[in-house]
């Protein structure tokens, strides 16, 4: 049985996005409730993975395929594709499965030749419009088509331009039009080797094949990556009966959200442009005007429009974003899709949906993606500041930035490498920018509006944006800008404020955002819902003080060694280190006693009521040393010089401690609880140092649950060997301090053979937490420094890995190791409690497999929080796909 790969609109539905792509699908969906669509046909995502299997060559029985359904087109249309008389025109654009705005490429006014052009000029009574249509073909399929550059194109455009002494495209003559055309044509001559094709069909095949290969060009790729989206799903390609939008002034087209995609307010929000065709509108080639505006100069189209809207929206139950095309004063549809939407938006759009009882709160839950709520934590412009604003724009993605100015995408990617703070400045963004939107910090524009390039992109990343700002005049040759008379050079500070569409000299202070109560009311909702508890990460009382604000339920990991590091104590840290005997050691420990006490007094007292786990000391003892390369080349120094002996000896002592403690692998070397074995009287003053806190704490009233773990056991003996210490102390403090508290100790997994041997280690550990950080190093026998920055990015690109295991948690492996020691640690201790703390702890995709694998809790940084705390509701709830808005 022949595979299937084309289907009629009307064949189609929203459930067959797969098949079909998020496009077709809609396209279909829309057809079938009765909404004015355009007809056409979808070509399956199937036909483009069969396309790539078979060396980019079209499946066999496809191109029959399109044929015999092209003659259903004609017959719904009255036209016929080629004919000289009433030609039939079409689009061909791309569809994916999730949408990816202006990353794969699309052709209008398909069928144009020098016949059926005079066709259309006769039909319509309008030889400027159908010069002006053909001329549009011949520049997108060149461009999409023959590789030809866009500016080779825009050039002659100018020109003819200047030579009509006029401003706008839509003021050319048919004269004008003609000597573009014919300057278009001579110039694909010239750059293609070939004349422009003037066979329909074999412009839609060539078209049809332009598309499938636009799924693997450089910005789809890239944007792929930065979504995670899938890069085996294909797209399909949509060809669609044309309507125009460039045929007079009561004909026009737009872009339109049934919800303001930057606020999230319940508001018709969007742009159009009479007599123009879609590009106009995205492109910022003209600048639109507000879709309200419509309500004046078509108040019945505006009455219609604004009534689909409202239908789209309640029959997808979410925020559309839709474009619409109107033609001699008829409305049609082009595509709806659920809209792209800043953080702030998301979250107000699934809160009012509830409240208006379009959806309920599981499915409010999964209408926000997680990694959104990370750019409602980000920091916007001090208001309390005078600032010198030179100009306005359009806001088109909230949040601030500041950074100096560049021109270019690649410049702004080598100088973000470099470490330096970018704002992306540009006439319009295209496409092939994107490598420079994701390393600047903010993007501003000259033109274009709130559905251009540039600001559904930067919506899209949480980058702030301003467009549309024309007082700004860009020199790229000299590598300035200038605003009336005011020049900033590249490399000049600029700040843009992306909420009010504010361009601001020089850099401004910041302050934390305000939290919308939607915001918290939705986050409240998240923890009904969700089976994990969320703890965060954190050494210090003012960390512990944040992750309790952003919903934390406890400190998942306390790293003492952070504690280590501070100057103050840093010098008895090193005595301890260099100490030659056990007396000498413990001097220096009773000075680090009442300082490491102080500190978990201040975080436990900051977690009261709340459980705070406290690692003891993890790294190699020569991480608190200088370098053996600075020693070595002080010393030195020292010695060629004769200057301060005494400093000398002092160094020379050090160095040779240094040289001790040196290891090859100190990764898998003398640390963790092996420094407690070798060392314990280490481990026993951090332990006091515990006990004495909660001691304290309950005797002034507080609640106070401290859990103690021991990092890097591999063995039940170790366990074994501190559990009987942990308890002792306890007792002795309790004793010591006539008071009595809760406390448990447990261990890190952080080792294969603790993962395998778990059901031992559970005979003393009364709690398990995955050190997934070492755990993935372990496992996969990577060195994380050295894999991210040497060969995981080849096994990325070569796709021998999907995801970079220290990012999304590698569920095959460490996952498995995973299953393996809840499995057994659960068996032998049944209410035994096992968490996680690595920043894995904080990724949606990871959180998900804690769900899936029965764990109790997730700990991530404190910024992180919110994030864990709705990954893990949507673990809960969803039915497999945690959809977000894409």
């Amino acid at each position: 049985m022949s595979i299937k790969y084309v289907y009629l609109f009307q064949e189609g539905s929203a459930d067959m996005r797969v098949l079909l792509g998020g496009k077709g699908a809609n396209l279909a969906e829309m057809t079938n409730i009765g909404l004015p669509v355009p007809p056409g046909m979808t070509i399956t995502t199937e036909a483009c993975r069969q396309y790539y299997k078979a060396g980019q060559q079209l499946p066999a029985g496809l191109e029959d395929e399109v044929r015999r359904n092209l003659i259903t087109l004609e017959q719904q249309t009255g036209k016929k594709f080629g004919d000289i008389t009433n030609p039939l025109l079409v689009s061909v654009r791309s569809g994916a499965v999730f949408s990816m705005p202006g990353m794969m490429d699309t052709i209008l006014n398909l069928g144009l030749n020098e016949q059926t052009v005079q066709g259309l000029a006769k039909n319509t009574g309008n030889l400027r419009f159908a010069y002006d249509a053909y001329r549009r073909f011949i520049q997108m399929f060149s461009d999409v088509v023959l590789n030809i550059e866009k500016h080779d194109f825009e050039f002659i455009l100018s020109r003819q331009k200047d030579r009509q002494g006029i401003t706008y495209d839509q003021e050319l003559t048919p004269e004008s039009l003609r000597d573009i055309i014919d300057a278009y044509k001579e110039l694909v001559e010239q750059k293609a080797g070939r004349s422009f094709p003037e066979d329909p069909m074999e412009q839609l095949f060539m078209a049809l094949e332009a598309v499938f290969r636009s799924w693997n060009n450089d910005r789809a790729i890239i944007y792929r990556n930065l979504n995670k989206i899938d890069h085996e799903l294909g797209t399909a390609v949509n060809i669609q009966s044309m309507v125009f939008g460039n045929m007079g002034n009561d004909c026009g087209t737009g872009v339109a959200f049934t919800r303001n995609p930057s606020t999230g307010e319940n508001l018709l929000y969007g742009e159009y442009l009479t007599n123009a065709q879609g590009e106009d509108v995205v492109a910022g080639i003209r600048t639109p005007q507000p879709i309200s505006k419509l309500k004046d100069e078509m108040p019945e189209i505006f009455t219609q429009f604004s009534q689909i809207a409202n239908t789209l929206e309640k029959h997808y139950r979410n925020m559309q974003d839709i474009e619409f095309t109107i033609e001699k004063g008829k409305l049609f549809m082009l595509q709806t899709r659920n809209g792209k939407r800043t953080a702030h938006a998301a979250v107000k759009v699934a809160h009012d949906l509830v409240i208006e009882g379009l959806i309920s709160k599981q499915d409010a839950i999964l209408l926000v993606e997680p990694g959104q709520l990370d750019q409602l934590l980000h920091r916007q412009i001090d208001s309390s500041i005078k600032l010198n604003v030179v100009a306005t724009g359009l806001p088109a993605s909230p949040g601030a930035a500041s950074g100096t100015v560049v021109f270019d995408a690649d410049t702004a990617e080598m100088q973000a490498k470099a470490g330096k703070k970018v704002l992306l400045v540009r006439t319009e963004t295209t496409p092939d920018d994107i490598h420079g939107i994701v390393t600047a910090q903010g993007v501003l524009t000259s033109r274009g509006g709130m559905t251009s390039h540039a600001a559904v992109v930067a919506r899209g990343m949480g980058k702030p944006c301003v467009c549309g700002c024309d007082a700004l005049k860009i020199d790229y040759t000299n590598r300035q800008l200038t605003i009336g008379n005011l020049t900033i050079k590249e490399g000049e500070a600029l700040s843009i404020d992306g909420s009010t569409g504010r361009v601001i000299i020089g850099d401004v202070p910041m302050k934390d955002p305000v939290l919308s109560p939607e915001y918290l009311e939705l986050l409240t909702w998240a923890d009904e819902l969700k089976h994990l508890v969320v703890r965060a990460n954190a050494d210090t009382p003012e960390d512990a003080l944040k992750a309790r604000e952003f919903g934390a339920k406890g400190i998942g990991l306390t790293r003492t060694e952070h504690m280590f590091m501070e100057q103050a104590r840093l010098p008895f840290v090193q005595k301890m280190i260099l100490a030659e005997t056990l007396e000498e050691r413990q001097e220096a420990l009773s000075h680090l006693l009442p300082i490491q006490e102080g500190d978990f007094y201040g975080i436990l007292k900051a977690m009261e009521g709340y459980p705070v786990c406290i690692r003891l000391l993890d790294p190699p003892l020569h991480e608190f040393l200088p370098s053996m390369e600075e020693l070595l080349i002080e010393t030195t120094r020292l010695r060629t010089s004769g200057e301060n002996p005494a400093l000398l000896a002092k160094q020379a002592i050090m160095l040779k401690k240094v040289k001790q403690l040196h290891e090859f692998n100190p990764m898998l070397g003398h640390r963790g609880c092996r420094l407690g074995i070798t060392f314990p009287e280490i481990y026993e003053m951090q332990i006091r140092a515990i006990f004495n806190a909660a001691a304290r704490l309950t005797k002034e009233g507080y609640t106070v649950l401290p859990e103690v773990e021991v990092p890097l056991t591999l063995s039940k003996e170790e366990m074994v060997f501190f559990k009987e210490k942990i308890d002792q102390i306890a007792k002795e403090v309790m004793t010591e301090g006539k008071v009595s508290f809760h406390y448990t100790s447990g261990t890190m997994i952080e080792l294969p053979r603790a993962a395998l041997l778990a059901d031992e280690l559970a005979e003393s550990a009364e709690f398990f937490s995955f050190g997934t950080n070492d755990l993935t190093q372990t496992c996969l026998g990577f060195s994380r420094d050295d894999a991210e920055g040497k060969f995981l990015p080849d096994y990325l690109r070569l796709k021998i890995l999907k995801d970079n295991p220290f990012a999304v948690l590698d569920r095959k492996g460490v996952g498995k190791l995973m299953k393996i020691a809840v499995e057994g640690g659960r068996k032998t201790r049944p209410n035994l409690l096992i968490g996680i703390c690595g920043e894995h702890g904080g990724d949606p995709s990871s959180v998900e497999f804690c769900h899936q694998i029965g764990l109790d809790f997730v700990s991530c940084s404190p910024y992180r929080v919110p994030i864990a705390r709705l990954a893990a509701a949507q673990a809960a709830v969803s039915q497999g796909e945690n959809f977000g808005t894409r």
